[in-house]
């Protein structure tokens, strides 16, 4: 393929309400990276951008928010990741547009991964949001924002400007947003057309502005992805002044006003010390957000917010999550069924195999009964909960379970993460779909069943689309779930009675998981 480059004094130039700033054209595009869109003292809300003089260079990503560990690299070819340079001044956004002009197009806000305390706009290399733009006609955005410590840490008994510091990174996107509305249309995009989409904590992002009123009619629709997530990621209830305290006494600090200049590697080091006994006793110790007055809290629990409640939805999840994170250790396709059987009641001991192998066979006939081992029995739970009590108030809430195996380590039943190059349409730029055991056309085909699903309800608040079946929302007491697989079809409520069952054996199944994941570890 050859390419077409070009920046120069007149190329990818756009005024903002802050400034001029320049990015660069790429095969059509016009990319920009890196535009601080806010600002803020750590602890403290954002604040609007100080208006500059002559022309920001934008064509270099921008600081992604300091992480609380330094892991290192690995299941790279499962996830890749990029990772960054890092500081606290990490308000800043991406853009890729088809043209600077007043078609005003479909704007795609991508919410990051990694819950509340990792990740960036650019972690995934499959984040990048050139193809989506070109290919969807639409205007793309990435944001970075605050993280754990420094973006959920609930001061406010120390002060009213501390009023919201529990969800200041919650506060950091909804500025996001604010930017996006005053400036996307210089891009070619539509602020009345915004939709925000995240992947796991980025689909927790989209339940949370959902619930918070300062990101009310800033964007108009939302697609979550393994987003809700439960228990996982729960609200951080409760005062953070026990933390607070503990955080002092750690540093040898007097006052609360110093934790906002001690260096962070000290505040992190000091966050990993003291938080877990704090944890270990069922306090609050941050990393998610806080419900107060800005955040009204999970709505399962706390109830839909009514100002929110008709925005449509998409929401779903993939079948192995967490548990598909390791290469399958058995052979489920060599393995007689009676045999699979047999292993099934030895792991999970003869009464839970009876009851759940006539459910697993009924809600997916086109799996090896082994493959149990790998369902998911963490998102999709909360998943049927959460659109179970949304469409009590509405009919735009669309279901869909990425079904598809992906042809490494011998094939593999898909894991958390394995569905985001689908969506950018971006599956050329990782590895794993391109396996030996690929069928051809196959995972180009769901590439564009789900991109194609994703643009449409960016484009008109609803995902049917000619590359898959009719596919109506969730109305109350039925879920149509859109199965993209090489089968993709719509089933109602297939997975109930199998997902309760397997929550009331939540215990013993991931046992196993874990057995699993150790023998091939080891």
């Amino acid at each position: 393929m050859t390419h077409r480059f070009e920046r120069n004094r007149d190329s990818a130039l756009v005024k903002t309400a802050q400034g001029m700033i320049q990015g660069y054209e790429m095969d059509g595009l016009k990319i920009f990276k890196g535009i601080p869109y806010a600002t803020a003292a750590r602890f403290h809300a954002p604040e609007k951008v100080k208006p500059w003089e002559g022309v920001l260079d934008a064509c270099s990503y921008g600081y992604v928010c300091p992480l609380l560990t330094n892991d290192p690299p690995r299941g790279e070819l499962y996830v890749p990741h990029r990772f960054w340079p890092m500081d606290e001044n990490c308000q800043n956004l991406n853009v890729w547009t088809p043209g600077l002009d007043e078609a005003r197009r479909p704007v795609l806000v991508w919410l990051h991964g990694g819950g509340y305390s990792a990740g960036s706009a650019i972690e995934h290399i499959a984040y990048d949001g050139a193809n989506m733009s070109r290919l969807g006609d639409v205007v793309v955005v990435s944001i970075n924002h605050r993280l754990n410590v420094l973006g959920y840490f609930d001061l406010s008994d120390f002060g009213s400007e501390y009023a919201n510091s529990g969800n200041a990174g919650g506060d950091d996107i909804i500025a996001s947003l604010a930017w996006i509305r005053e400036n996307i249309a210089a891009f070619g995009g539509d602020p009345e057309n915004v939709t925000v989409f995240g992947q796991s904590g980025g689909g927790g992002k989209v339940t949370t502005l959902l619930q918070s009123p300062g990101a009310d009619g800033l964007f108009a629709k939302g697609i979550i992805m393994s987003g809700v997530i439960g228990p996982v990621l729960a609200d951080a209830e409760g005062s953070g002044k026990e933390l607070a305290e503990a955080l002092m006494k750690e540093l040898g600090l007097k006052d609360v006003h110093e934790m906002e200049t001690v260096p962070y590697a000290a505040l992190a080091g000091a966050y990993r010390k003291v938080s877990p006994a704090l944890r270990q006793q069922g306090k609050y110790v941050g990393g998610c957000p806080h419900p107060n007055a800005y955040y009204a809290g999970e709505p399962v629990k706390n109830g839909f917010r009514k100002e929110t409640a008709d925005l449509p939805l998409m929401i779903g999840s993939v079948f192995g999550e967490f548990a598909s994170f390791s290469p399958i250790p058995f052979d489920r396709d060599g393995t007689p069924e009676e045999e699979q059987i047999r292993m099934i009641r030895e792991s999970l001991g003869g009464e839970i195999a009876d009851r759940l192998i006539p459910l697993f066979r009924q809600a997916y006939p086109e799996r090896k009964l082994l493959d149990l081992f790998r369902l998911d029995t963490i998102f999709r739970e909360p998943e049927i909960d959460y659109i179970r009590e949304r469409s009590r108030l509405n009919r735009c809430t669309w279901s869909y379970l990425f079904n598809m195996d992906q042809p490494i380590d011998g094939g593999n039943t898909p894991w958390h993460c394995s569905d985001i190059p689908y969506c950018f349409h971006n599956i050329d730029l990782v590895e794993y779909p391109h396996g030996p055991q690929a069928e051809e056309g196959l995972a180009e085909r769901i590439q564009e069943e789900v991109f194609r699903s994703v643009i449409a309800f960016a484009r008109t608040g609803n995902p049917e689309n000619p590359c898959i079946p009719a596919w109506p929302p969730a109305g109350e007491g039925k879920e149509p779930v859109l199965v993209l697989d090489g089968h993709t079809r719509v089933l109602e409520n297939y997975d109930h009675a199998l997902i309760q069952a397997c929550a009331e054996h939540r215990e013993a199944l991931m046992k196993v998981a874990m057995k699993n994941a150790g023998q091939i570890q080891h």
